[in-house]
C-alpha cells in the first residue's frame, strides 16, 4: 500500500505512552503505526518530537452576539487561531432557544457561519427556560446531531435561566437517551443582588462570588448522582469548587459528572481586575483569589477536560465602559491553551485535551486518539522548547497572555490528513472543516 503521508521519527502518543514509531495516513484516516519504514507519497520528519492526537476545545464562542457586542473572532479567524494551538476540533453553541420550533432555525444560522472553519467542529444545543417537554427537546437536539444540551442556572433577568425542575427532568433521561446536560452553574439568587448595581471592574469577583458557583455545582452534582445522569459543568473557576467536588463526588467523576476548567483560572487572579487595564480581563465567571488559583492547581485531578471559553473582543470595546454591565465579557485563549497547561502540568494534560473530551462528547474514537481508523488529526509538538508568547492569530487586537514564559510549542497541525499549520506557517483552507454529528453519548 502507498500511504498519503508518513510522519516519521516521532514519539507517538497512544494510551498514555510514547512509542518510537512512524505514523501513516491514508484517505484522511490513520492507517498504520509501525517501526518499519513504509512507502508514502509525502513524508514529514518529526525528529523525536511528540506526535499527539489533535486537540479538542469543547467550549468556544465564535461570532457570539450578546446585547450590543459580537465577539471578534468568526469561525474562520477563530479556527485559524485554534489550529496554531493544535486544535483540530472545537465545539461551539447555537443561540439559546425556548422552544422546539426555534431549534432548527438556530442550528441552521450557526451552521451557515461555521462553514468557513478550517478545522472540524460540532455544536451544543442551548436552551433558555423552555416550555416544551425535556424529552422532546432532547429528541430534536439529537436529530440535529447535538447530543449535548447547554443550559444556564442564572440570567433569569434576560429569560435564559432554566429552573431546577426542568434540569431534573433532563438529568433523569440523559443516560437512557444518550445525551449530556451541559451546565453554566451559578446561583441566580445570589447574583441577582448585584445585577442592577453599578459594579466597577475591580469588584467583578465580589458581584459573582465563589459561593454562587460552589453552591450551584454541589446541588447539580447531587441531582445528577441521584438521577444517574450525565452532567458536564463548564468553566469551573475556583479551586474551592474543584476541591469540594473531589472530596464529595469523587466516585461520580467520569460517570455522572465531569468538570471543565479553563487556562485563565489557573494563571490569572482577581488582582488583575484592579489594574489600569483591568477591563481587558473581564469574563464570566470571574477570576478568583490567588488562594483559589493555587487550590485549583492542587486539585487538577478533579478537572476532566480543558476548554477555553474563547470569546475575545477588541480593546476599544473592553475599555469603553465604566461598569461591568457596560463591558463585554470574555477573553481569547484557544491558541495558547495547551502550551499554558503543559507548562504547569506536563504530559498529564494530554488526555484532558484529547481522549477525555472525545469521550465526554461522543466523538471517540473518531477523534481524540491515534488509533487505526481514527481521523488523522495530529499535532506535532516540541515538548522542550522554552519561549515567550508574542503575537497571536486571533482577530482581537490584544492577548492577555502576551509576555508569558511557556514550555512546549505546537509545530504543525494536521486535520483529517491535511496540514493546516506546517512548521509554524498557516497552509490550511477556508471551509476544510466538517460538521460532526453526534447521535448518542454514553458515559
Amino acid at each position: 500500500m502507498m500511504f498519503d503521508l508518513a510522519i516519521k521519527n516521532g514519539l507517538v502518543y497512544r494510551k498514555g505512552e510514547f512509542l518510537n514509531a512512524n505514523l501513516y495516513i491514508k484517505n484522511g484516516k490513520i492507517a498504520a503505526i509501525s517501526e518499519e519504514k513504509l512507502e508514502a507519497s509525502q513524508e514529514y520528519d518529526a525528529y523525536f518530537k511528540w506526535v499527539l492526537p489533535g486537540f479538542i476545545d469543547p467550549h468556544v464562542h465564535f461570532h457570539l452576539t450578546v446585547a450590543n457586542w459580537t465577539s471578534v473572532d468568526d469561525f474562520y479567524t477563530g479556527s485559524v487561531s485554534a489550529a496554531f494551538g493544535g486544535v483540530t476540533t472545537f465545539i461551539d453553541f447555537i443561540d439559546p432557544v425556548s422552544s422546539i420550533g426555534e431549534l432548527k432555525k438556530a442550528f441552521d444560522r450557526r451552521i451557515s457561519l461555521a462553514r468557513r472553519s478550517v478545522v472540524d467542529y460540532a455544536l451544543h444545543s442551548t436552551i433558555a427556560n423552555p416550555k416544551d417537554p425535556a424529552e422532546r427537546i432532547a429528541e430534536k437536539s439529537k436529530e440535529l446531531g447535538m447530543s449535548s444540551i447547554k443550559l444556564f442556572t442564572t440570567y433569569s433577568s434576560t429569560g435564559r435561566r432554566t429552573f431546577d425542575a426542568y434540569i431534573d427532568d433532563l438529568l433523569a433521561i440523559s443516560r437512557s437517551m444518550g445525551f449530556v446536560v451541559v451546565a453554566h452553574a451559578e446561583n441566580d439568587e445570589i447574583i441577582k443582588r448585584f445585577e442592577e448595581k453599578e459594579v466597577p471592574p475591580k469588584d467583578h469577583s465580589k458581584a459573582r462570588p465563589t459561593i454562587a458557583e460552589l453552591s450551584e455545582v454541589v446541588k447539580l452534582a447531587q441531582m445528577s448522582v441521584y438521577r444517574e445522569g450525565q452532567l458536564y459543568i463548564v468553566h469551573v473557576s475556583s479551586g474551592f469548587t474543584a476541591r469540594e467536588v473531589l472530596e464529595r463526588f469523587s466516585d461520580a467523576l467520569g460517570y455522572t459528572l465531569a468538570l471543565e476548567s479553563c487556562p485563565h483560572y489557573f494563571y490569572l487572579n482577581d488582582l488583575y481586575f484592579a489594574k489600569g487595564n483591568g477591563r481587558l480581563f473581564l469574563m464570566t465567571p470571574p477570576l478568583r483569589s490567588e488562594e483559589e488559583v493555587e487550590t485549583l492547581r492542587e486539585n487538577f485531578d478533579a478537572v476532566y477536560t480543558i476548554g477555553t471559553d474563547h470569546c475575545p473582543f477588541n480593546k476599544s470595546e473592553k475599555l469603553s465602559g465604566r461598569f461591568t454591565k457596560e463591558i463585554p465579557q470574555g477573553i481569547g485563549g484557544v491558541e495558547f491553551s495547551f502550551v499554558l497547561m503543559y507548562t504547569l502540568f506536563g504530559e498529564k494534560v494530554i488526555d484532558k485535551f484529547t481522549e477525555n473530551v472525545a469521550k465526554a462528547y461522543g466523538l471517540y474514537p473518531k477523534k481524540g486518539t491515534l488509533e487505526i481508523g481514527s481521523d488523522a488529526d495530529v499535532v506535532i509538538f516540541d515538548p522542550d522548547v522554552e519561549w515567550v508568547i508574542k503575537g497571536h492569530h486571533s482577530a482581537s487586537d490584544y492577548n492577555v497572555y502576551e509576555g508569558f514564559e511557556v514550555r512546549g510549542k505546537v509545530v504543525s497541525t494536521i486535520s483529517r490528513g491535511e496540514f493546516v499549520v506546517k512548521d509554524g506557517e498557516f497552509v490550511g483552507k477556508e471551509g476544510h472543516g466538517e460538521y460532526l454529528e453526534r447521535k448518542e453519548i454514553h458515559w
